[in-house]
Order: structure tokens, then C-alpha cells, then sequence
């Protein structure tokens, strides 16, 4: 019993003794939490705190950044308005300046005035005393004076004009025949009257302005494929429906229009669809010459020409001489020769021969340095025309002296129909002559294919063969032309040369 006793004693007691171990147990480690809990809620503060400072510091930046901003931008305006401030103060200053100059010049110009008219008053009053002078000595007024003079000098001139006729009528009446046929060609001689210069460019229209850029194509592919093909420049602008084709070959300007119409209203527009729609056309053009020349002459009647003069006389048709056309001033001028030939008695068929033949040398395929008249002499020359007919080809502009009675009358039919002044008979002439003298000059250097002059001789393009020149022999013929147009030619501005060079590869799929 008492060790029962003992024992709950030993056990209540170890169980107080285990509670209070225990009890401060927990009360150290509630310390200990307690503190580091402390400890990071420091840190924690001491990080935000830091935080909140880092970005107050960037908002100060900013803000000074945004304050700087805005003082220089004020700063540059108030400078830009005191620059103009000053420049306004200047121009004020120079417009009064010029205000105070111009006062001492009205004032200059009213002192001259004045004095002219002063001047002006003196020397009215010299005349009028002058005049009262001679009236006194002579015994009559101004007005008698000059009626006294005009009787006299009326009655004079009817007694020397009478006397003047009477010389003409009676030597009219001994070389009446002859005197009456040169009187009849001089007077005939003398009604030219003066015409508009002849046309350099055709418009070529079109249905819609959607068909320019396909002319025009990929990046100007076509364009330039048109124009490499024809020596024509082709001008796309904002003219509604319409395109202008500048050159001064009216054959080039013509095949131009053909090639553009075929290709217009085919739709296929690509280089070497233009390149085949040109040949083509080229083609059919000199058919339609030759057949122009032939219909030409049989309607005039004349026969025996030889085919090479019947195609020049074809091509007259592409060509126009101061706004007429060459070939309708030839049918012209050979059916007014026929007719002044069978007034004044002469052979009418070799009048009118010469007459359709007269101005062959403006369509020449070379044309050397000769004037018109004597290179269609020498063509008539050559194809065996008769002496006579050359003679007056040649003689229609006095190049050469006339040797028969046909020579004025092509020249006079000629000034009726074309109407030329001798003062700018050679104007427009010239002009296509410098032209053809630019292209045959790049012609002649080696490698050179092809060269069109454009844009009324400010550029020479020069199509060169890519086997025989290469892109540096490109730049240095380019320089050699450009050199040779210098030493050699005269011509207002500036002349562009344009070498252009391309390489094709050509197979057949059979």
C-alpha cells in the first residue's frame, strides 16, 4: 500500500516536473519565432523603403528630363522668333532704304520730265517763228505753199509717166511674144505666200487611259522596246487618250503609229511582239510606197520612170515640206507646169515630168551634202532622165543656171503651190539635215548597229551590237561620239548619247 502511495507520489510529481519542462520549452521557442519574425519584418520594411526610394528617384529624373525638354523647346522657339523678329526688323529696314531711292529717282525722273517739257515748249516756239519767217518772205501760208508744191510735182510725174509708157508699149510692141512670156513667169514668180513650218510629232489616240500602261509595261519594257525599233520617242503624258510620237522622220513616225494601233487593238504588248508587228509593218509600208508611186504616176500620165524614181516619188507621201504634203505639192506642181506649158507653147508632158520629179531630192536613203535641187538633178541624172528635165530639177531654186524655158516654169508652179519664201526656204531643211548628220556620225564608229536621234536632236540614242562591244567599249564609244558631236557639229544646248547594248539568246523548237 505504501509503495502504491509512493509510486502515484512519483508519478504526479514527474508529471509536474515534465509540464513546466515542456511549458518553458514552448515559451523559447515562441521567443525565438517571435524574433525572427521581427527580423524579417525589418528587412521586408527596409526593402520597400529602399524600393519606394529607387522610384521616387526615377520619377524625379523623368520629370527633370520632361522640364529640360520643354525649356529647350522653348528656349528654340524664342530663338526662332527673335531670328525672325530680326529678319522682318532687316527686311523693314531695306524696304525703307529702297522706298528713299526709289522717292530720289521720282524725284529725278519729275526735275527730267519738267525740263523736256519746258524743252519741248522752247522748241515749239523756235518752229512756229521759223514758219512765220518764211511765210513773210515768200508771200504765202504753210497751206498754200504745199498745195503750189503737189500741182507741181503732180503735173511732173503725169509728163514722165506718160513718157514712161509710151517707151514700154513701144518696145512691147517689137518683142511682143518673148517680153509677154517673161512677164507672165516673173509675175507668177511673185505670188508665194508664206506657211506654217511642217509638223515634228503625231498623236496616236486612244480608247481609254488603261492602254498607257501597257504600253508602257513592266518598268518601261515596252516602251523602250517600241522606241529601240523605230527611232521614234514616244511621249505618255497626262494628255487624256491620247500618246505623242516625236520624230523627224515622218516614215519612222508613221510605222510608229502602225505598229501602235496593230498592237493596240491585238492586245499582245510585249518586246518581242513589237519587234515582230514592226518589221512587219516596215514591210508593208514599202509595198504601200512602191504602190503610191506607181498609182501617182499613171494618174498624171507620166511614163517610163524608172522603178527606183517611182519609189522615191511614193515616199513623197510620208513627207511634208513647211505643213504640205511633199507628194500632194508634186501632183500639184506637175499639173500646173503642164498648164503654163501649154499657154506658152512648150512640150506639157516634159513639164509636167519635171514638175512630179522636181523635189525627188528631199527622199533620199542617203542624203549627202548636197541641197536638194542638185541631189534630185543627179538622181534624175542617174536613172536617165532627159537633159532638159535634170536641168529644171536642178534650177528651181537657182542653185544652178536654167538652160531652157522648163526650168522657171517648175519654178514658178512650185512657189504657187509651196508657197516657199526664199528667207526660210532652208529652215526646216537644215534642221532634218543636223539631225541625219548626228546619226550617220555615230553610225560610222565600229559596232554600232542602228542610232536614231530624238527629242529634236537633244539625244542620240546608239544601238551597238553586245558580240562586237562591250560594256566598257559601251561608255568609251559613248564619250568618242559625245566628243566628235563637239569637234565637229554646231547645235543649240546640249546633246544626250545613249548607248544601249543588249544580249539576246535565239532558239527554234522544232
Amino acid at each position: 500500500m505504501i509503495e502504491i502511495i509512493i509510486g502515484s507520489i512519483a508519478f504526479i510529481g514527474g508529471g509536474v516536473v515534465s509540464y513546466f519542462v515542456l511549458q518553458k520549452t514552448l515559451n523559447n521557442r515562441s521567443s525565438s519565432i517571435i524574433r525572427d519574425a521581427q527580423s524579417e519584418a525589418e528587412v521586408i520594411k527596409k526593402d520597400k523603403i529602399l524600393q519606394a526610394k529607387e522610384k521616387f528617384f526615377q520619377l524625379k529624373t523623368e520629370h527633370d528630363k520632361q522640364i529640360n525638354s520643354r525649356n529647350n523647346k522653348l528656349l528654340a522657339s524664342e530663338t526662332k522668333y527673335k531670328q525672325r523678329e530680326n529678319a522682318l526688323t532687316q527686311r523693314i529696314e531695306e524696304f525703307q532704304r529702297k522706298k528713299k531711292e526709289v522717292d530720289i529717282v521720282r524725284d529725278n525722273l519729275t526735275v527730267q520730265i519738267d525740263l523736256v517739257e519746258r524743252k519741248s515748249d522752247e522748241l515749239e516756239k523756235a518752229k512756229k517763228q521759223q514758219i512765220d519767217q518764211l511765210e513773210k518772205i515768200s508771200g504765202l501760208s504753210g497751206e498754200e505753199a504745199k498745195t503750189q508744191l503737189i500741182d507741181s510735182m503732180r503735173d511732173v510725174a503725169k509728163t514722165e509717166a506718160m513718157s514712161y509708157v509710151n517707151e514700154i508699149m513701144e518696145e512691147a510692141k517689137m518683142t511682143a511674144n518673148m517680153e509677154a512670156k517673161k512677164v507672165v513667169v516673173k509675175t507668177i514668180q511673185r505670188v508665194a505666200t508664206e506657211t506654217a513650218i511642217e509638223n515634228s510629232v503625231t498623236i496616236f489616240h486612244i480608247e481609254s487611259d488603261e492602254i498607257k500602261g501597257r504600253i508602257i509595261g513592266r518598268e518601261g519594257r515596252n516602251i523602250r522596246a517600241l522606241e529601240a525599233a523605230t527611232g521614234i520617242e514616244i511621249i505618255v503624258d497626262d494628255t487624256p487618250e491620247a500618246i505623242v510620237l516625236s520624230g523627224f522622220d515622218p516614215v519612222r513616225r508613221e510605222i510608229a503609229r502602225l505598229a501602235l494601233h496593230q498592237l493596240v487593238t491585238d492586245g499582245r504588248i510585249h518586246p518581242a511582239r513589237i519587234e515582230e508587228v514592226v518589221n512587219k509593218v516596215r514591210k508593208q509600208i514599202e509595198e504601200e510606197i512602191i504602190e503610191t508611186g506607181k498609182r501617182t504616176a499613171i494618174d498624171l500620165g507620166v511614163h517610163g520612170l524608172h522603178p527606183e524614181l517611182i519609189r522615191l516619188v511614193g515616199k513623197m507621201k510620208y513627207r511634208s515640206s513647211y505643213g504640205q504634203n511633199l507628194l500632194q505639192h508634186s501632183r500639184e506642181t506637175a499639173n500646173l507646169c503642164a498648164i503654163m506649158a501649154t499657154e506658152l507653147g512648150l512640150n506639157a508632158k516634159r513639164a509636167k515630168r519635171a514638175g512630179l520629179l522636181h523635189d525627188i531630192g528631199k527622199v533620199p536613203d542617203e542624203e549627202p551634202e548636197l541641197p536638194h535641187a542638185i541631189l534630185g538633178m543627179k538622181l534624175a541624172e542617174k536613172y536617165k532622165e532627159k537633159p532638159d528635165i535634170c536641168n529644171a530639177i536642178g534650177a528651181h531654186h537657182d542653185e544652178i543656171e536654167m538652160t531652157s524655158m522648163i526650168s522657171p516654169i517648175i519654178q514658178a508652179c512650185d512657189a504657187i503651190s509651196g508657197a516657199r519664201p526664199g528667207a526660210r526656204r532652208e529652215i526646216v531643211e537644215s534642221y532634218i539635215k543636223r539631225l541625219k548628220d548626228l546619226e550617220n556620225l555615230a553610225l560610222s564608229h565600229p559596232g554600232v548597229l542602228k542610232t536614231y536621234a530624238i527629242q529634236a536632236g537633244r539625244e542620240l540614242r546608239v544601238i551597238v551590237g553586245s558580240d562586237k562591244v562591250s560594256d566598257k567599249d559601251a561608255e568609251t564609244l559613248s564619250l568618242e561620239i559625245a566628243q566628235k558631236i563637239q569637234d565637229e557639229m554646231t547645235y543649240p544646248g546640249q546633246v544626250k548619247i545613249t548607248v544601249i547594248r543588249e544580249t539576246r539568246a535565239i532558239n527554234y523548237a522544232k
